[in-house]
């Protein structure tokens, strides 16, 4: 062994394994933890209502009075990590808060599907390789439509934040090269998620998977939010979004949400006025502190967006 290299293989070897170690890395964490939640917090928040106008018209009437379950799974975006109480976008889509718009009363997948049940299995934490664990596993009847809201695949990419060498289930710090033979199996994940819903729900359902967004704002500055560097960070996003497109393109039961392209703007580059997605009309932050999920706007703007999706690929042609 390197004789250079040998002593930085102890140190760490005594890090992870002392109680002291132990100590001094959760010293390091906590330090980087709040020079993180500092520099977020300065991000401005905004106020009011967040995200595209909703379609309203759609929802005055009931679509269906067949029986439906609205089954989410994935990650804490689905989860409503970030949320205050209420303000999910799963808890949205299902019944308004009290303090809602008013110009959004009754648009509710509850008004239009009278019969709905809502079953919430996302796990806060979880990747693509938990997605099978969360769907149940006895079929309902084949008088029930299932609509299936989803999130994941973001903390394949981010997990531990490089606290750990690169890998499938956590790639952060990962170089392109490193990434290429792992693809694939999101893909496969992906469709694996189809298959088992189809067993699921025999009399048939629709899966509504948002894409994966991007705290940088197409830039890929990590480091600028107090996190590790990732030069290859934004190449590898993209690669899963891509291939989040392709699914939903070969399938014609999953419909794609374009949650990447609605936070475009209000990440860490909120405030910049020459950034080609500046949003005069809302320049804001809608991000929690954590950096993975939103903040009570940017589910505002994300419930608004489910529906609209929703209301397009079921609402009765009028």
């Amino acid at each position: 062994m390197d004789t250079k290299v040998a002593p930085v293989i102890g140190l760490s070897r005594w890090l992870w394994r002392s109680a002291a170690g132990f100590a001094i890395i959760a010293v390091f964490a906590l330090l980087a933890l709040t020079t993180y939640q500092g520099l977020t917090a300065e991000y401005p928040q905004g106020s009011g209502p967040a995200g595209p106008t909703v379609e309203v018209a759609a929802f005055k009437a009931p679509w269906s009075t067949q029986k439906t379950v609205l089954l989410a799974i994935g990650d804490s975006v689905t989860a409503g990590y970030g949320s205050t109480r209420g303000h999910s976008y799963v808890e949205m889509l299902t019944k308004q808060p009290a303090n809602d718009d008013p110009a959004l009363n009754d648009c509710t997948l509850t008004k239009v599907f009278p019969a709905l049940t809502v079953v919430r299995k996302a796990i806060s934490g979880s990747t693509s390789f938990h997605l099978a664990s969360q769907i149940p596993k006895k079929p309902y009847d084949a008088d029930t439509r299932g609509i299936v809201v989803m999130t994941s695949g973001g903390n394949d990419l981010i997990h531990d934040y490089g606290r750990s060498p690169p890998n499938e289930h956590a790639m952060y710090g990962a170089t392109w090269e490193q990434a290429q033979p792992w693809l694939p199996g999101y893909a496969t994940r992906l469709n694996d998620t189809v298959t088992r819903l189809g067993q699921l729900f025999p009399g048939g359902f629709h899966l509504f998977i948002a894409n994966i967004y991007d705290p940088t704002d197409g830039i890929g500055d990590i480091a600028s939010a107090g996190l590790p560097a990732w030069p290859d960070g934004l190449k590898i996003l993209t690669a899963y979004n891509e291939l989040i497109t392709a699914f939903a393109n070969q399938h014609p039961q999953v419909h794609l949400v374009d949650m990447h392209g609605l936070f475009l703007g209000h990440g860490i580059h909120c405030s910049d006025t020459q950034h080609p997605k500046y949003h005069a009309d809302d320049p804001h932050y809608w991000y929690f502190r954590n950096l993975e999920d939103p903040n009570d706007r940017g589910y505002d703007a994300l419930r608004r967006l489910f529906l609209n999706q929703i209301a397009k690929e079921l609402a009765p042609k009028r």
